[in-house]
Protein backbone atom coordinates (compact mmCIF):
# COMPACT_ATOMS: atom_id res chain seq x y z
CA UNK A 1 0.00 0.00 0.00
CA UNK A 2 3.21 2.17 0.00
CA UNK A 3 1.92 3.91 -3.99
CA UNK A 4 -1.08 4.28 -5.10
CA UNK A 5 -2.79 2.17 -7.57
CA UNK A 6 -3.39 4.23 -11.06
CA UNK A 7 -6.20 2.16 -11.92
CA UNK A 8 -8.17 3.93 -9.02
CA UNK A 9 -7.84 7.47 -10.35
CA UNK A 10 -11.32 9.26 -10.99
CA UNK A 11 -12.06 12.44 -11.81
CA UNK A 12 -14.67 14.27 -9.94
CA UNK A 13 -16.41 16.24 -13.15
CA UNK A 14 -16.38 19.42 -11.08
CA UNK A 15 -12.51 19.84 -11.80
CA UNK A 16 -12.94 20.08 -15.29
CA UNK A 17 -16.16 21.95 -15.25
CA UNK A 18 -15.15 25.54 -16.78
CA UNK A 19 -13.57 24.07 -19.75
CA UNK A 20 -15.63 21.07 -20.64
CA UNK A 21 -18.97 19.94 -21.22
CA UNK A 22 -20.01 16.20 -19.15
CA UNK A 23 -19.30 14.82 -22.68
CA UNK A 24 -15.75 15.91 -23.09
CA UNK A 25 -15.19 15.16 -19.76
CA UNK A 26 -16.43 11.63 -20.34
CA UNK A 27 -14.29 11.37 -23.56
CA UNK A 28 -11.23 13.20 -22.44
CA UNK A 29 -11.34 10.01 -18.67
CA UNK A 30 -11.04 7.52 -21.83
CA UNK A 31 -8.46 9.00 -23.84
CA UNK A 32 -6.25 9.73 -21.07
CA UNK A 33 -6.94 6.12 -19.20
CA UNK A 34 -8.73 7.53 -16.36
CA UNK A 35 -11.19 4.60 -15.07
CA UNK A 36 -13.58 6.80 -12.56
CA UNK A 37 -15.81 9.54 -13.09
CA UNK A 38 -18.16 11.31 -10.58
CA UNK A 39 -20.45 13.79 -12.08
CA UNK A 40 -22.37 16.69 -10.77
CA UNK A 41 -26.24 16.47 -11.30
CA UNK A 42 -26.47 20.03 -13.24
CA UNK A 43 -23.78 18.65 -15.80
CA UNK A 44 -25.55 15.25 -15.95
CA UNK A 45 -28.78 17.23 -16.48
CA UNK A 46 -27.40 19.59 -19.18
CA UNK A 47 -26.47 16.20 -20.94
CA UNK A 48 -29.37 14.19 -20.59
CA UNK A 49 -29.51 11.46 -18.00
CA UNK A 50 -29.56 8.44 -20.80
CA UNK A 51 -27.32 10.32 -22.95
CA UNK A 52 -24.89 10.54 -19.70
CA UNK A 53 -25.62 6.82 -18.39
CA UNK A 54 -24.64 5.86 -22.31
CA UNK A 55 -21.79 7.70 -22.78
CA UNK A 56 -20.19 6.70 -19.02
CA UNK A 57 -21.20 2.85 -20.24
CA UNK A 58 -19.82 2.94 -23.45
CA UNK A 59 -16.43 4.01 -22.27
CA UNK A 60 -16.85 1.64 -19.49
CA UNK A 61 -16.15 3.90 -16.80
CA UNK A 62 -17.34 3.67 -13.20
CA UNK A 63 -19.27 6.16 -11.37
CA UNK A 64 -17.72 6.56 -7.76
CA UNK A 65 -19.86 8.78 -6.90
CA UNK A 66 -23.12 11.21 -7.70
CA UNK A 67 -22.73 14.45 -6.94
CA UNK A 68 -24.60 16.05 -4.66
CA UNK A 69 -27.98 15.14 -2.39
CA UNK A 70 -28.40 16.71 0.95
CA UNK A 71 -29.61 20.21 1.70
CA UNK A 72 -31.91 19.15 4.15
CA UNK A 73 -32.32 21.64 6.11
CA UNK A 74 -35.27 24.40 5.55
CA UNK A 75 -37.26 27.57 7.26
CA UNK A 76 -40.85 25.08 6.60
CA UNK A 77 -42.17 22.01 6.69
CA UNK A 78 -42.61 22.75 2.73
CA UNK A 79 -39.04 23.51 2.22
CA UNK A 80 -37.95 20.48 3.96
CA UNK A 81 -40.11 18.65 1.81
CA UNK A 82 -39.65 19.60 -1.13
CA UNK A 83 -35.20 19.08 -0.41
CA UNK A 84 -36.89 15.77 0.22
CA UNK A 85 -38.43 15.32 -3.29
CA UNK A 86 -35.26 16.44 -5.04
CA UNK A 87 -33.17 14.05 -2.68
CA UNK A 88 -35.40 10.91 -3.95
CA UNK A 89 -34.68 12.67 -7.90
CA UNK A 90 -31.16 12.36 -6.88
CA UNK A 91 -31.36 8.19 -6.08
CA UNK A 92 -33.17 7.61 -8.91
CA UNK A 93 -30.56 9.44 -11.05
CA UNK A 94 -27.79 7.88 -8.87
CA UNK A 95 -29.29 4.49 -9.73
CA UNK A 96 -29.81 5.23 -13.56
CA UNK A 97 -25.91 6.02 -13.62
CA UNK A 98 -24.94 2.89 -11.41
CA UNK A 99 -22.82 4.91 -9.27
CA UNK A 100 -21.17 3.75 -5.99
CA UNK A 101 -22.76 6.50 -3.94
CA UNK A 102 -24.69 9.29 -3.15
CA UNK A 103 -22.63 11.72 -2.05
CA UNK A 104 -24.61 14.27 0.47
CA UNK A 105 -23.69 17.46 1.26
CA UNK A 106 -26.21 17.82 4.22
CA UNK A 107 -26.88 21.90 4.28
CA UNK A 108 -26.39 24.76 6.63
CA UNK A 109 -28.78 27.16 8.54
CA UNK A 110 -31.79 27.76 6.95
CA UNK A 111 -32.29 31.22 5.57
CA UNK A 112 -31.23 33.54 8.58
CA UNK A 113 -31.44 31.20 11.33
CA UNK A 114 -28.71 31.47 13.59
CA UNK A 115 -30.10 27.50 15.15
CA UNK A 116 -27.18 25.39 14.25
CA UNK A 117 -28.03 22.58 16.82
CA UNK A 118 -31.84 22.82 15.34
CA UNK A 119 -30.16 22.71 11.43
CA UNK A 120 -28.14 19.54 12.16
CA UNK A 121 -31.63 17.66 14.02
CA UNK A 122 -33.43 18.33 10.77
CA UNK A 123 -30.13 17.01 8.71
CA UNK A 124 -30.67 14.10 11.01
CA UNK A 125 -34.42 13.55 10.22
CA UNK A 126 -33.90 14.71 6.48
CA UNK A 127 -31.34 11.92 5.88
CA UNK A 128 -33.82 9.25 8.22
CA UNK A 129 -36.52 9.87 5.59
CA UNK A 130 -34.32 9.59 2.87
CA UNK A 131 -33.04 6.60 3.92
CA UNK A 132 -36.61 5.12 3.74
CA UNK A 133 -36.29 5.43 -0.06
CA UNK A 134 -32.66 5.00 -0.83
CA UNK A 135 -32.00 1.66 0.94
CA UNK A 136 -35.12 -0.44 -0.44
CA UNK A 137 -33.49 0.79 -3.84
CA UNK A 138 -30.11 -0.40 -2.79
CA UNK A 139 -28.39 3.22 -3.39
CA UNK A 140 -25.68 4.21 -0.51
CA UNK A 141 -25.56 7.43 0.82
CA UNK A 142 -22.43 9.27 1.79
CA UNK A 143 -22.22 11.90 4.27
CA UNK A 144 -19.83 14.00 3.41
CA UNK A 145 -18.61 16.48 6.19
CA UNK A 146 -17.21 19.88 5.08
CA UNK A 147 -14.82 22.12 7.08
CA UNK A 148 -16.40 23.85 9.10
CA UNK A 149 -16.34 27.48 7.22
CA UNK A 150 -18.96 26.20 5.82
CA UNK A 151 -20.80 25.00 8.92
CA UNK A 152 -23.94 28.25 8.01
CA UNK A 153 -24.01 27.87 4.40
CA UNK A 154 -23.22 24.49 3.06
CA UNK A 155 -22.90 21.99 5.65
CA UNK A 156 -23.37 21.57 9.38
CA UNK A 157 -21.75 18.10 9.58
CA UNK A 158 -17.80 19.11 9.81
CA UNK A 159 -16.15 16.80 10.89
CA UNK A 160 -15.89 12.62 10.73
CA UNK A 161 -16.88 12.17 14.72
CA UNK A 162 -20.39 14.03 13.83
CA UNK A 163 -20.86 11.65 10.41
CA UNK A 164 -19.72 9.15 12.51
CA UNK A 165 -22.53 9.58 15.37
CA UNK A 166 -25.49 10.16 12.68
CA UNK A 167 -24.18 6.54 11.34
CA UNK A 168 -24.57 5.41 14.99
CA UNK A 169 -28.13 6.74 15.21
CA UNK A 170 -29.41 5.64 12.18
CA UNK A 171 -27.79 2.67 11.52
CA UNK A 172 -25.29 1.17 9.05
CA UNK A 173 -27.09 -0.66 6.30
CA UNK A 174 -26.44 1.72 3.00
CA UNK A 175 -24.99 4.87 4.91
CA UNK A 176 -21.48 6.25 5.22
CA UNK A 177 -18.79 8.51 5.04
CA UNK A 178 -17.04 10.24 1.78
CA UNK A 179 -14.03 11.57 3.35
CA UNK A 180 -12.03 14.45 1.43
CA UNK A 181 -9.26 15.50 2.43
CA UNK A 182 -9.41 19.22 1.61
CA UNK A 183 -12.22 19.55 4.81
CA UNK A 184 -10.76 16.55 7.07
CA UNK A 185 -7.14 17.01 7.48
CA UNK A 186 -7.02 19.43 9.81
CA UNK A 187 -8.96 17.62 12.57
CA UNK A 188 -7.27 16.19 15.24
CA UNK A 189 -9.48 13.50 15.43
CA UNK A 190 -9.15 12.50 12.13
CA UNK A 191 -7.54 8.78 12.08
CA UNK A 192 -9.19 8.17 15.14
CA UNK A 193 -13.01 8.79 13.16
CA UNK A 194 -11.40 6.94 9.91
CA UNK A 195 -10.88 3.65 12.12
CA UNK A 196 -13.66 3.84 14.17
CA UNK A 197 -15.91 4.73 10.29
CA UNK A 198 -13.93 1.00 9.33
CA UNK A 199 -14.35 -0.82 5.84
CA UNK A 200 -18.45 -0.42 6.18
CA UNK A 201 -19.02 2.98 6.60
CA UNK A 202 -15.96 4.03 4.47
CA UNK A 203 -17.76 4.96 1.05
CA UNK A 204 -15.91 7.09 -0.78
CA UNK A 205 -12.13 9.37 -0.62
CA UNK A 206 -11.67 12.73 -2.17
CA UNK A 207 -8.23 14.34 -2.55
CA UNK A 208 -6.79 17.41 -3.47
CA UNK A 209 -4.84 19.67 -1.47
CA UNK A 210 -5.02 22.77 1.03
CA UNK A 211 -2.55 25.63 -0.56
CA UNK A 212 -0.60 28.45 2.03
CA UNK A 213 -2.03 31.31 1.85
CA UNK A 214 -6.06 29.96 0.53
CA UNK A 215 -7.26 32.88 -1.29
CA UNK A 216 -10.62 31.77 -1.77
CA UNK A 217 -12.43 29.26 0.55
CA UNK A 218 -14.46 27.42 -2.28
CA UNK A 219 -12.45 27.81 -5.77
CA UNK A 220 -8.70 27.73 -4.68
CA UNK A 221 -8.08 24.46 -3.94
CA UNK A 222 -4.44 22.79 -4.43
CA UNK A 223 -3.57 19.78 -7.00
CA UNK A 224 -2.07 17.04 -5.38
CA UNK A 225 1.46 18.09 -3.92
CA UNK A 226 1.28 22.02 -4.02
CA UNK A 227 -0.03 22.19 -0.59
CA UNK A 228 0.42 20.96 3.14
CA UNK A 229 -1.96 18.20 3.06
CA UNK A 230 -0.43 14.68 4.08
CA UNK A 231 -2.78 13.13 1.36
CA UNK A 232 -0.42 10.01 1.18
CA UNK A 233 -1.02 9.22 5.16
CA UNK A 234 -4.72 9.97 4.44
CA UNK A 235 -4.90 7.20 1.93
CA UNK A 236 -3.18 4.68 3.28
CA UNK A 237 -5.37 5.32 7.06
CA UNK A 238 -8.69 4.62 4.71
CA UNK A 239 -6.93 1.41 3.10
CA UNK A 240 -5.87 0.12 6.18
CA UNK A 241 -9.41 -0.16 7.29
CA UNK A 242 -10.00 -1.89 3.91
CA UNK A 243 -11.43 0.70 1.87
CA UNK A 244 -10.24 -0.65 -2.09
CA UNK A 245 -12.45 2.17 -3.66
CA UNK A 246 -11.40 4.94 -5.78
CA UNK A 247 -9.32 8.12 -5.30
CA UNK A 248 -11.36 10.99 -6.82
CA UNK A 249 -9.79 14.10 -7.90
CA UNK A 250 -11.74 17.05 -7.00
CA UNK A 251 -10.49 20.45 -7.50
CA UNK A 252 -12.73 23.74 -7.52
CA UNK A 253 -9.52 26.26 -9.09
CA UNK A 254 -10.80 29.65 -10.28
CA UNK A 255 -7.16 31.07 -10.73
CA UNK A 256 -5.29 28.32 -11.67
CA UNK A 257 -6.51 24.58 -13.27
CA UNK A 258 -10.24 25.87 -14.46
CA UNK A 259 -8.26 28.25 -16.77
CA UNK A 260 -5.44 25.38 -18.18
CA UNK A 261 -5.67 22.94 -21.60
CA UNK A 262 -7.79 20.39 -19.99
CA UNK A 263 -5.88 17.53 -21.68
CA UNK A 264 -2.95 19.14 -19.32
CA UNK A 265 -4.92 19.13 -16.11
CA UNK A 266 -6.10 15.20 -16.65
CA UNK A 267 -2.01 14.72 -17.08
CA UNK A 268 -1.37 16.21 -14.11
CA UNK A 269 -3.66 14.74 -12.30
CA UNK A 270 -2.20 11.54 -13.00
CA UNK A 271 1.26 12.23 -12.77
CA UNK A 272 0.59 14.12 -8.87
CA UNK A 273 -1.82 10.90 -7.67
CA UNK A 274 1.20 8.78 -8.27
CA UNK A 275 3.66 11.08 -6.74
CA UNK A 276 1.58 12.27 -4.25
CA UNK A 277 -1.13 9.91 -3.39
Amino acid sequence: MNEPDGQLLSINTATLRRQWRLDQIIDGCARHGIHGISPWRDQVQALGLNEAGRRIRSHQLKVTGYCRGGMFPGNTAEERRLALDDNRRAVDEALELNASCLVLVVGGLPGSSKDLPGARLQVMDGLAELLEYARPAGMPLAIEPLHPMYAADRACVNTLEQANDLCDELGDEGLGLAVDVYHTWWDPKLFGQIERAGKKRLLAFHICDWLVPTRDILEDRGMMGDGVIDIRRMRRAVEAQGYRGFHEVEIFSEKNWWRRDPDEVLETCKERHRRHC
